[in-house]
């Protein structure tokens, strides 16, 4: 069972774990195009005007810029997972979990940043930002991660089981999965709304989590308060499970 994640903008900053290097990631084959990406943002943050950055970062606040200016191959790291603290960060609330179930966490789930590409829950990341969608100069994330870690990545969620994708859409651009796969959508008054949806995303995962989910068979047993199944919909290789709110 392998579960693909998105990022949040919002992030813990500091970290008591090394700067990066080749181990602080999945992949070690793949380092030297991770590191090109991160050489990237370094200089342009190091080089670019205050405008360029708060066009990078998505930011307009001061002390935020300065925050985010500092060079993150120095810079202390967290593990993935407990470096994002948006809403579906929120709802998962990994510190607070069992250690069985961050021991799961930390072996199933796939986050795809917006700077560093797919990344394991454990991996080791610093403190940084960088605006979904956004450029670093003429250079694109997503492209740049789809072409060279597509391949890598099938083989790995091939040989792992089952694959639930947890993402928003945008992260299809990073990588459009080609094997048989689960998707949620979730549905309040019959509407898709994505707050609820980010929020449901930490509340499923976590579950999943606290049950070690590793089959399909367990995936649909599994019971979610504020949560009902109206419809599986099968669509090519993806299974999407629609999940009406009740709450």
């Amino acid at each position: 069972m392998t579960i693909l994640f998105a990022p949040s903008e919002g992030k813990r900053p500091g970290g008591d774990l090394p700067p990066v290097d080749v181990e602080a990631f999945r992949f070690p084959e793949l380092y030297d195009h991770r590191y090109e990406a991160m050489k990237r943002y370094d200089d342009f943050v190091e080089s670019a005007d205050r405008e360029a950055l708060r066009k990078l970062f998505g930011i307009k606040e001061e002390r935020l810029l300065e925050r985010y200016r500092t060079g993150i191959f120095a810079a202390p790291t967290m593990k993935a997972v407990e470096r994002y603290d948006g809403v579906a960060y929120e709802h998962l609330d990994y510190a607070n979990l069992p250690e069985r179930a961050k021991h799961y966490i930390d072996e199933h789930l796939i986050i795809f940043s917006n700077l560093f590409g797919p990344v394991c829950a454990k991996d080791r990341l610093p403190d940084y930002k960088l605006k979904q969608g956004e450029r670093i100069g003429a250079f694109a994330p997503e492209t740049f991660y789809r072409e060279r870690f597509g391949r890598t990545l099938t083989d790995y969620l091939e040989s792992r089981g089952p694959i639930v994708d947890l993402r928003a859409g945008f992260y299809e651009k990073f990588y459009k999965i080609p094997l048989p796969h689960f998707t949620m959508k979730f549905l309040k008054n019959g509407k898709a709304v994505s707050h609820w949806a980010k929020a449901y995303r930490g509340i499923v995962l976590r579950e999943m989590a606290e049950r070690a989910v590793e089959s399909e068979e367990e995936l649909f047993r599994m019971e979610v308060e504020g949560l009902a199944i109206e419809e599986i919909r099968e669509i090519g290789k993806r299974k999407e499970i629609v999940c009406r709110i009740v709450s």
